[in-house]
């Protein structure tokens, strides 16, 4: 967990600093910023253009479809906001088809750090002397491509500042998120709430019974079935998990 006191500084490079406002001042991210938790900085890589007309992007040497973001401009923009001695700890992330898989722990990991500069690029990509000059490392949200980084760098933003201390009405509901460190690699368990019928649809009658070690084992039961039926790859890798640690044993 984040310790209490920590304000995490969230930059985002990008030519399109509209997509932020509205996202950044809404539910939960809109919560963090206003209990002082979390602060957001759009820089607008057109700001640090070399030319009146604002260009940031240009064909591709060697020729080809597409568009490239050009280097000077995003990196001028990543050390108006990150000085080069602040090493690992103010991670420079770009979002690209290319990067690690984004998951959980690296959530709670980024959650620990004061400071994250986020690189959203665009078109067929950024120039690759970026990753040589400011990235630190890269990360993407699945195997699949989406027109910018600047939707995947809001995923990863929600992603950490909900980790962070006061942002959640309830601290507890975390414990038991999907992922969560209580329930490992599976999935959350199954939620009712009123009405108690509908559709001719009723709840399990544990969850009346007010009996809170029954219900327990009751969610336990449901997290471990919930996972083999919509990810049986998450189930077989809880369950290779366990075998290995028994044999270790």
């Amino acid at each position: 967990m984040v310790r209490v006191g920590y304000v995490v500084d969230l930059h985002f490079v990008t030519i399109f600093p509209d997509l932020f406002r509205a996202a950044l001042n809404s539910g939960m991210l809109g919560a963090a910023a206003k209990k002082g938790v979390a602060r957001y900085h759009i820089v607008n890589v057109r700001d640090f253009a070399e030319d009146q007309y604002g260009t940031v992007d240009d064909y591709p040497y060697g020729g080809g479809p597409g568009m490239v973001l050009m280097a000077p401009p995003i990196v001028k923009a990543v050390e108006s906001v990150r000085t080069g001695d602040e090493g690992d700890e103010s991670p420079v992330i770009l979002l690209s088809p290319c990067g690690r898989v984004f998951h959980q722990a690296k959530a709670c990991e980024l959650a620990q750090k004061r400071k994250i500069v986020f690189i959203c690029g665009r078109y067929k990509g950024v120039d690759e002397r970026v990753n040589d000059l400011v990235v630190t490392e890269i990360l993407s949200i699945g195997d699949y491509i989406v027109s910018g980084g600047e939707l995947p760098a809001l995923v990863i933003a929600d992603a950490v500042v909900r980790n962070l201390p006061g942002v959640l009405g309830d601290e507890r509901s975390r414990e038991t998120d999907s992922f969560s460190r209580e329930r490992e690699f599976s999935l959350d368990a199954a939620y009712y709430t009123r009405p108690s019928e509908f559709r001719g649809l009723g709840i399990p009658e544990v969850l009346l019974s007010g009996n809170h070690a029954k219900i327990d084992e009751w969610r336990e039961a449901s997290a471990r079935e919930r996972t083999r039926r919509y990810r049986p790859d998450l189930f077989a890798r809880v369950r290779r998990e366990g075998t290995e640690e028994q044999e270790q044993g």
